[in-house]
């Protein structure tokens, strides 16, 4: 094959792989505008149907823990039955999960509140997916560019989410936050209308058990998948662990559900923001420093976090959370790639991400327990062992196999 026609047909692919993308980020601003809204009503809503302050946080836990176990289905699903599918059948669990926790808020029923987290949950795990579905179909010059757009579509969800919450909170004067997931049940179906746009097809299938690569056993032995998926963990669970509880500390510290929506969406914008050039900074100066400059700047978050308690201080501490879980997440990500074959990839994707809501999980329902027993305070600590122990791992990776040169970042 000549050196034009493979340009032509890197060109071709890239072309599907820029509609994609289009595609994926229409799906990330609108169905990924959830993930604010939960945030800031999820211990909101908690907070009034549960007996117990500590559970307040319950819901956003158990909304991580529908997430964990979804992850690695949804993986192997779209693995056999294509993204289309996978992300279309999330969609339909996210709108499920809208009905039964506004019908929750109706009842007053703290149960029916839980499941219908679990159902947003499975939703929230197939968003996850939209990263590594965004390199699908396109060259591989043009993929660290498709993870990064699809990632800054996120900018989008924060204007979104907050002011939906702002405009549906009190639809219902009787029923606080009972609008904002009626809106979800509305956003679902916009989003499924859109994925059904998306064109990429659904991995051929070949008899033999050598289709799937080697044994995962193998796979999740190198050291680079653990640094990666360590990382990931640790960066994902530590911005959870502090996300979680800042909307119940900043009413428990004076301020309105509105102060805590803004300082949401500065939140969610410094996540995605940076992912307009994350990936140019990852080729200029390699995955391992990038990952660690994150994991650095969620330490900052809890120092600033410690300094006081003004409004100021939980700007600062959150804008600084979220451009170091950009940093550290879309990092481990990169280097995740490095470590699986196309046939490797749905196993591969789908345990890492067990893995990293496994852990986010645990940072999820200790937040509201450590805020009610110990405070503010206590939430930021907790973060340090875990960061630590991450940046331990990547120093300890990057001295086995020397510098992480720029030319292997598209590698």
């Amino acid at each position: 094959m000549s050196q034009s026609t493979v340009a032509d047909s890197g060109r071709d692919a890239d072309r599907r792989a820029k509609r994609n993308v289009a595609v994926l980020v229409f799906a990330q601003a609108v169905l990924g505008s959830q993930l604010a809204m939960n945030i800031i009503v999820a211990g909101l809503a908690g907070a009034q149907l549960a007996e117990d302050p500590g559970l307040a946080t319950l819901p956003l836990s158990i909304l991580v823990v529908g997430s964990l176990f979804a992850a690695p289905a949804i993986s192997l699903f779209m693995g056999r039955y294509g993204r289309r599918a996978g992300f279309l059948l999330g969609a339909l669990a996210g709108g499920s999960g809208g009905v039964l926790c506004a019908r929750a808020l109706f009842v007053g029923s703290f149960g029916l509140f839980l499941i219908g987290a679990v159902l947003l949950g499975a939703y929230q795990a197939t968003q996850g997916f939209y990263r590594f579905a965004a390199a699908d179909t396109g060259s591989e010059r043009f993929k660290p560019q498709a993870i990064s757009w699809v990632f800054a579509g996120g900018l989008l969800s924060a204007l979104l989410g907050p002011e939906i919450v702002r405009l549906t909170s009190a639809a219902f004067p009787a029923v606080p936050y009972a609008g904002t997931y009626l809106a979800v049940i509305g956003l679902n179906i916009v989003g499924a209308l859109g994925l059904v746009w998306l064109d990429i097809p659904p991995p051929v299938r070949v008899a033999g058990a050598a289709t799937s690569g080697r044994p995962l056993g193998l796979i999740v032995r190198q050291p680079t998948f653990i640094v990666a998926a360590l990382a990931a963990m640790v960066g994902f669970a530590s911005m959870s662990l502090v996300m979680t509880s800042t909307p119940l500390a900043m009413v428990g510290h004076g301020f309105t559900a509105d102060h805590a929506a803004d300082v949401v969406r500065w939140h969610i914008l410094a996540m995605f923001g940076p992912s307009f050039f994350t990936g140019a900074v990852i080729v200029r100066f390699g995955r391992l420093p990038v990952i660690a400059l994150g994991l650095v700047l969620l330490g900052i978050c809890a120092a600033i976090a410690l300094s006081g308690v003004e409004l100021g201080h939980f700007y600062l501490a959150l804008v600084a959370l979220g451009v170091g879980w950009n940093f550290s997440y879309i990092g481990a990500t990169s280097l995740l790639s490095t470590t699986h074959t196309p046939a490797e990839r749905a196993k591969v994707q789908g345990l890492n991400d067990f893995l990293v809501l496994g852990l986010v999980a645990v940072g999820s329902f200790g937040s509201g327990a450590l805020l009610d027993s110990f405070g503010w305070s206590a939430v930021q600590y907790a973060m340090a062992p875990a960061l630590f122990m991450a940046l331990g791992a990547v120093a300890w990776l990057a001295l086995r196999r020397g510098r992480d040169r720029p030319a292997a970042g598209l590698q």
